[in-house]
């Protein structure tokens, strides 16, 4: 009588280990929580010993200029959440004519989205040179202070991820094939962009909703 025996690789259990890159970036985000959570400690500690500079200061705000650059930026997560769709099912560039989004690849929704980060970055630039004229600068105030620490640092992150977007399009260009790796970095790189609009939410209610 003969007997059979299962092969361990036959008996074990699969295991299915989580994404390495994809755990660092979240615990990268993270420790990033936290530094934006004392920017907002700061913001909100300087307003409260100033109300009444508050008041004033917070007159030169355009809301509606800043809620149009804000909705710009939100969208912009919509575009690279499709990039990621597209990066998810192996599909790098378009396989349409450039006016058939519904056939776009990663490469067309990452330079989308990267031209929309773009807008929003020129948009803060342009109205920080508009505050700038009416006398509200980093050093004029401890309005002037927050604000610009505030809202500064996330476009200096913003401005990190249209770096990140121009990197992961440039490697869809280098390799031969587009595999697990480079679909791995443009999953992260949404990560990090989904959390650069959350906090932006987060400033644009507190700085110019809650006046």
């Amino acid at each position: 009588m003969t007997s059979t025996s299962l092969s361990p690789s036959a008996s074990a259990p699969a295991i299915n280990r989580p994404n390495v890159v994809a755990v660092g970036t979240i615990v990268w985000l993270g420790s990033e929580v936290m530094f934006f959570a004392g920017l907002f400690a700061i913001y909100f500690t300087l307003k409260s010993t100033s109300p009444d500079l508050w008041a004033a200061e917070t007159q030169h705000l355009n809301i509606p200029y800043a809620a149009t650059n804000t909705l710009i930026l939100v969208l912009s997560s919509v575009t690279c959440q499709f990039g990621v769709f597209a990066a998810e099912r192996m599909q790098p560039r378009r396989t349409g004519g450039l006016l058939q989004f519904w056939r776009w690849g990663m490469v067309e929704w990452f330079t989308l989205t990267y031209l929309m980060g773009a807008v929003f970055v020129s948009g803060q630039v342009l109205e920080y040179a508009t505050l700038v004229s009416e006398g509200i600068s980093l050093s004029s105030n401890a309005y002037g202070s927050a604000f610009y620490l505030t809202t500064g640092f996330h476009a200096l992150h913003v401005t990190g991820g249209l770096i990140a977007f121009l990197l992961v399009i440039g490697r869809a260009f280098a390799v031969k094939i587009f595999g697990h790796k480079e679909a791995t970095s443009a999953i992260v790189v949404s990560y990090y962009w989904h959390f650069v609009d959350v906090v932006w939410i987060g400033l644009f209610a507190v700085i110019y909703i809650i006046r």
